[in-house]
């Protein structure tokens, strides 16, 4: 699909088949979600600009390369993003975090905002925006939209899962954004499911249903 990366590294197949399974634990899915994430986040900066510093090494005087301007903002699509957050922490802990309230009315399967904050010069940072599932993409496309209207000109869209019917909505919401994720998926089921899928990542990481 255009604008869509899907990662196919084979620790991160590896780690979602696990995840996939209704038997995995709470703590290890918790955990598995975090180690995947800094695989994905490894991904998703593999073109970050750099530039070039001088530094002084133990035995000499050499220019070597660091990142260009300023540093990330990884926005979270609250609740369940924060499980992928924590991990791209681990990677970029220098990172600025942006929080999106955002849930999907299970009725209607519209977003409901309830929660917003982030840096005041995200203009002038690439904002790395996560969330586990892309299912309709009502909610992540909220989520842009907001993070757009308070100044994000640059943004990536990461995710663990998505379906054919999210990514299509996504894109033809936000075109400029593309999308990086470790699987499409089948399709969604009636209530908006990814199939087939891990069920409620955000229930299955806090162990809530």
């Amino acid at each position: 699909m255009n604008g869509v990366t899907v990662i196919k590294h084979p620790l991160v197949q590896h780690k979602l088949t696990i995840m996939r399974c209704k038997e995995t634990s709470t703590g290890s899915f918790r955990r598995l979600l975090r180690e995947i994430s800094t695989l994905l986040c490894y991904e998703v900066t593999r073109d970050l600009e750099l530039t070039m510093k001088t530094i002084e090494t133990p035995l000499e005087t050499i220019e070597s390369p660091v990142l260009e301007g300023k540093k990330l903002v990884f926005a979270s699509i609250l609740r369940a993003g924060n499980g992928l957050l924590e991990g791209m922490l681990d990677l970029v802990p220098s990172a600025r975090v942006s929080h999106v309230g955002v849930y999907r009315d299970h009725e209607t399967l519209k977003p409901v905002e309830y929660y917003f904050k982030a840096p005041e010069d995200i203009a002038e940072r690439l904002v790395i925006v996560v969330d586990p599932m892309l299912a309709t993409g009502n909610s992540s496309i909220a989520a842009v939209d907001k993070l757009k209207e308070r100044g994000a000109k640059n943004l990536r869209f990461l995710c663990l899962l998505a379906a054919p019917e999210g990514i299509e909505n996504f894109r033809a919401a936000h075109p400029d954004v593309p999308v990086y994720t470790a699987s499409i998926d089948s399709h969604l089921n009636e209530k908006g499911y990814i199939v087939p899928g891990l069920g409620d990542a955000g229930d299955r990481m806090y162990g809530t249903k």
